[in-house]
């Protein structure tokens, strides 16, 4: 059975068919075929969404449009600019903080680089920069987002693996600035070597009170976040709410940006995001539940714990799965698909939950930035108007810091671990 619905899937993908309908079709085919119930199609799809965690999801990409429709984007960076204006490559290590501050309200990649990629790759290539190394550095940078909260793909990692997503989330926030470090420092170096050139803006005392003062309100927007997340009395939907809530608020009365017009169109880009996530979740929670009915994930537990039962040897293994799987699978959809089925191994060999979780998401972040399906890719040569082999040219020196953090968030599991084990106690 699950060589046929492996068999199925991977012909529907190399056929060019979208994700989602590669697994909902599949499982079909192999339900029909061994006889089950169609009635299994409906139920098993529909209860996969039935999860109140995933209310999060369409919350937080509705705030991250809602700040992005009021062009708060560009005062933050012209802001941090002003800050970083004196040091060498500073428009890169702008980008890199804009990211790391970008991450806190947006959750995701791809909308780190729809709301900042092009005025990251413009400022750049405006002050002298190459433009595949701005556009790589931007690309790597997003990186960041799905690792810092809110984290739509640990939110579904977490709903996935029975894991409290609290607790996944805040585990995130030291190896998100473990990652932030990193890039900055290669890019600190690549500024000493290839003497890239100094910020041009020179701005008075008085711009800069001015342009925080306008940039506060924005600011604390990841501050409420994770400071409702760490004080326990908001899961990570009613956080998710509340952050909704203050995008509208300081869109409307502080910034009187947000209009009619304005929050129809965020809710048409939160719609259509929200769609296509969704649709993935129920196609892959159909797929997991054939591969379950056939005990696949019970035999690749026994496999692996019989390869070996040291923890590390066994999350050195799911590294280099992941990595290979992040280059022709959807993130979300590996999640879904592989989450379910190698999580109760490497739990029952002695992997904390919560360094898996975010071991699993920073590799299959890391699988965005490499073809043939890496979306962050694709996403900035269309922002950049740039041919997808330029991109990939100036991506490839930033896999240094981002394989670095991986494996260095995987040899120390306190990274994850002791963040939300002091503060949840």
């Amino acid at each position: 059975m699950s060589l046929l619905l492996i068999a199925i899937f991977a012909l529907l993908l190399a056929l060019g068919a979208p994700v989602a309908v590669c697994l909902g079709l599949s499982s079909a085919v192999v339900i029909v075929t061994q006889g089950l119930p169609v009635s299994v199609l409906a139920q098993r799809s529909l209860n996969a969404l039935d999860s109140s965690p995933l209310l999060a999801v369409p919350l937080f990409i509705f705030a991250a449009s809602l700040l992005n429709a009021t062009g708060v984007t560009t005062h933050m960076f012209d802001l941090v600019r002003m800050i970083f204006g004196r040091i060498r490559g500073a428009v890169a290590q702008v980008s890199i903080f804009v990211s790391l501050i970008f991450s806190g309200v947006s959750g995701a990649a791809l909308a780190d680089i729809g709301a900042l990629g092009k005025i990251q790759v413009d400022e750049m290539t405006r002050q002298g920069y190459r433009k595949d190394f701005a556009a790589g550095l931007t690309v790597a940078a997003a990186t960041i987002g799905p690792i810092f909260p809110p984290s739509i793909p640990i939110i579904i990692y977490a709903s996935v693996a029975n894991v409290s997503a609290v607790k996944l989330l805040i585990a995130g926030i030291v190896p998100a600035l473990l990652l932030t470090a990193f890039l900055m420092i290669q890019v600190a170096v690549i500024a000493r070597l290839k003497s890239l050139p100094r910020d041009d803006i020179r701005p008075a005392a008085g711009d800069v009170l001015r342009k925080f003062v306008f940039s506060v309100p924005a600011l604390f927007a990841p501050v409420l976040l994770i400071g409702g997340l760490l004080s326990g009395y908001f899961g990570p939907t009613e956080v998710a709410g509340v952050t909704v809530a203050y995008a509208l608020l300081i869109g409307i009365f502080v910034y009187r940006s947000l209009g009619l017009r304005k929050i129809l169109g965020a809710l048409r880009e939160t719609t259509e995001a929200t769609a296509n996530i969704l649709f993935v979740v129920s196609t892959a929670a159909l797929f997991a539940w054939v591969l379950t009915l056939d005990q696949v994930p019970m035999k690749v537990s026994a496999l692996m714990l019989g390869v070996s039962e040291n923890p590390l040897v066994l999350l050195l293994l799911v590294n280099l799965l992941l990595l290979v799987v992040g280059m022709v699978l959807e993130s979300i959809a590996a999640i879904l698909i592989i989450a379910p089925i190698v999580a109760p191994a490497l739990t029952a060999a002695g992997v904390d939950p919560l360094q898996l979780g975010i071991v699993f998401v920073l590799n299959l972040m890391i699988g965005l930035l490499t073809p043939p399906v890496g979306m962050s890719l694709y996403m900035i040569s269309i922002v950049a108007r740039m041919p997808i082999g330029r991109v990939i040219a100036g991506v490839m020196p930033f896999f240094i810091p981002l394989l670095l953090s991986l494996l260095v968030v995987t040899l120390v599991p306190q990274l994850s671990t002791w963040l939300p084990e002091t503060l949840m106690k």
